[in-house]
């Protein structure tokens, strides 16, 4: 897993665990595809991801939330993205993350279990 983590430029959540799945193949453990699928939506719960820009800044772009599995395939569910609004006068990215709307399954676990949440995180931009 860490391999995986450090070999860098996953484009996309989906690409990480794309890269995920295919170093378990590399292992040479012989598991059918959907078997290592599940094995990786029950492990991770949240994928956060960080790229960097052509300027070499890193922000954080992505957090995602992994579903579970719908037939073959990993369900994902962005919960925040970074929008890039242009470059400060050092060549800088500028931009925030914005919710999707998403509210993601584990925030309504932790109410369950008592703790407070601020829902107000999770508007529609």
């Amino acid at each position: 897993m860490l391999q995986a983590m450090n070999t860098g430029h996953a484009n996309s959540p989906r690409d990480i665990l794309r890269r995920l799945e295919t170093m378990v193949l590399m292992s040479g453990m012989e598991l059918p595809v959907r078997a290592i699928r599940e094995q990786i939506s029950s492990a991770i719960d949240l994928i956060v991801q960080q790229s960097r820009f052509k300027n070499g800044t890193r922000k954080v772009t992505h957090i995602t939330e992994v579903q579970g599995m719908e037939g073959e395939i990993i369900t994902l569910q962005d919960i925040f993205l970074f929008k890039p609004r242009g470059y400060d006068s050092k060549g800088r990215v500028l931009g925030e993350m914005v919710a999707t709307g998403f509210v993601p399954r584990f925030v309504e676990e932790m109410k369950e279990q008592g703790e407070a949440i601020q829902f107000d995180i999770f508007p529609l931009q």
